[in-house]
């Protein structure tokens, strides 16, 4: 189990965050043991095996969770559910259905599990791309957080996903594109995405800035400051 504490250096009045990896349901996602390609065509061609396979990695996870939870309930921190996309950038890598029977009652159980014995406990569903048709079951798996909102994926725009799951999802992770606007843009235009999603996402809370991707390495510097800068401005005016 792995176990990461963060604290942003200089910000004032930011807490630490504490983040447990593989307590949960870390291992299971559409990647699987056998790879992007392959194991979402064994969801379709061979469910009771995945299935089967699926509740013993959550047998596991649950013999773990309680070990953590003492130490989450203490602190408060966020749990990660499951580090895989289940969406490319135009649509679904398996379908709702595939979803629903093979991935989220396994989400759910751990889930249920972390909140009964860490009520302070956020869970965390890291999955990119082109997921709108699988929110309402990331919500229903018990999941507080989704990281990130890839906003250039289709249908995934910013105000569809904060009018439609604002009230029940926190959003981490939708600050600007990583693909395009933040390695190639102008710094007028970074400031300008970061100031459009700060303006969609913040208000009534439930909004944690973050990039959609990593960095890559051609970003330029000025870029980043220029992220920086307005969200530095943005926190001086917040919305509510």
């Amino acid at each position: 189990m792995e176990c990461r504490a963060h604290r942003p250096p200089s910000a004032r009045g930011v807490s630490s965050a504490v983040f447990f990896g593989g307590g949960g349901a870390g291992a299971i996602g559409i990647g699987g043991f056998a790879g992007l390609a392959i194991f979402p065509i064994l969801c379709i061609t061979e469910p009771d095996m995945i299935a089967e396979y699926h509740e013993l990695l959550t047998s596991h996870r649950e013999g773990l969770v309680p070990r953590a939870a003492g130490d989450c309930a203490l602190r408060g921190c966020h749990h990660d559910g499951c580090g895989q996309r289940q969406g490319t950038q135009n649509t679904l890598i398996a379908s709702p259905k595939v979803y629903r029977n093979l991935f989220l009652p396994y989400y759910r159980r751990v889930n249920d599990l972390v909140h009964e014995l860490a009520p302070g406990v956020k869970t965390f569903l890291h999955s990119c791309g082109a997921i709108y048709d699988l929110i309402d079951l990331v919500i229903e798996s018990g999941f507080d957080i989704l990281n990130p909102v890839q906003f250039t994926a289709k249908g995934m725009e910013p105000e569809t996903v904060k009018a439609k799951f604002g009230e029940s999802l926190v959003v981490w992770g939708a600050g600007v594109d990583t693909q395009k606007v933040l390695p190639f843009g102008t710094p007028d235009e970074v400031r300008a995405q970061v100031r459009e999603n700060i303006r969609v996402f913040a208000p009534g809370g439930g909004f944690v800035f973050g990039t959609v991707h990593n960095v890559q390495p051609p970003t330029p510097v000025e870029n980043l400051l220029a992220m920086y800068e307005t969200v530095a401005e943005m926190r001086a005016y917040p919305i509510r």
